[in-house]
């Protein structure tokens, strides 16, 4: 079975946080999201990944390689320019060549991947899309279904007068090859928009597989800030970390006088001074350090970043290489240097 995930292009509702690092390489629990991606879809049993790729593709492809550590076979497909979500499965049509999963490449979830697949083929579907309830779904594509699952309509980020369900789409799916010729090639063309609509309106079979599994949209700052914390307290099946949990690398010093509350994960090389005070969930990437009697409380650092004396962050993200000044106090913040 093959995966095509469409990492695509640079994040732009994430920024300033990509300015300098693509979506996919952005760091959970200190390693690069799309790292998870892969061994999820690995541990179902997935062994052929194609990596729909067009901002910088080049620090995912010098990272990760041919993948063989995280137990399957990478494929690179990159775009020259935005071809859409249809569009970049046709660009890698020739990697394709029987039933695949598509999944977009800012999704986290638990959701069972081998049973969607079998209930796909027990349907006889030529798509299958994984829906998720949400508290608010204007947000999102809402997708109307029958009794029996099969999907009666698509609604596109609806107005909450026209919200008829709380299901939405999940940005999984499982699609049959000869839904490809469908798709024109080298046009910019959305499944969503374009592909399953048409598909839908000729009496096609396209089904829903509703699931109540952990998901995640991590497309802004504050959902990226909710996933480190959901991991942290064991709402996701992929992360063995235990609410309350505090892991701090043999490498990093930890003044006798900081006082840390977990969940707490910091990585290597990094300087934690007195009177530091660490209020949980926080991520400390390698090579930070935190200056006297500062606080942080549900944040996370990347790389080398430093925190001045008496510094406060909360709910704030910092970029690699940033330096918050001497008694700072900053609140639902994403921090980043500018792009050189």
């Amino acid at each position: 079975m093959k995966a095509v995930i469409l990492v695509g292009g640079e994040g732009t509702r994430l920024r300033p946080l990509t300015y300098t690092t693509v979506k996919a390489m952005v760091p959970v629990l200190n390693k690069p999201f799309i790292e998870y991606v892969i061994r999820y879809l690995s541990n179902h049993n997935i062994k052929e990944i194609i990596l729909a790729l067009g901002y910088k593709p080049d620090c995912i492809t010098d990272y990760l390689g041919d993948a063989s550590q995280l137990g399957t076979k990478l494929i690179y497909s990159v775009e020259t320019e935005p071809l859409g979500t249809a569009g970049a499965i046709k660009h890698a049509e020739q990697y394709i060549d029987d039933t695949f999963f598509i999944m977009n490449g800012d999704i986290f979830t638990d959701l069972n991947l081998t049973d969607m697949l079998r209930f796909h083929r027990n349907k006889g579907a030529k798509v299958t899309i994984a829906l998720t309830p949400v508290d608010d779904p204007t947000r999102f594509g809402v997708v109307e279904t029958d009794s029996n699952q099969r999907v009666t309509r698509f609604i596109e980020k609806p107005k909450p007068e026209q919200v008829t369900s709380n299901m939405i789409n999940a940005g999984v799916y499982i699609v049959e090859n000869q839904v490809l010729k469908r798709i024109p090639r080298g046009k910019r063309f959305m499944f969503e928009r374009d592909v399953f609509p048409e598909l839908l309106a000729e009496g096609g079979p396209v089904f829903s597989y509703a699931t109540d599994a952990y998901w995640i949209d991590t497309g802004t700052p504050e959902q990226y800030l909710q996933l480190s914390g959901d991991l942290m307290s064991g709402k996701s099946l992929q992360v063995a970390f235990k609410p309350g949990e505090i892991r701090i690398n043999k490498k990093t010093s930890v003044h006798p006088q900081a006082k840390l509350t977990g969940p707490i994960l910091v990585d290597s090389h990094c300087t934690i001074g007195k009177g530091v005070q660490l209020r949980g969930p926080v991520v400390i990437g390698t090579g930070c350090t935190i200056k006297d009697d500062a606080i942080m409380e549900n944040s996370i650092l990347w790389q080398n970043v430093t925190i001045g004396e008496q510094a406060t962050l909360k709910d704030c993200i910092v970029a690699s290489n940033s330096c918050i000044v001497d008694n700072a106090c900053i609140e639902c913040g994403a921090i980043a240097q500018a792009e050189k």
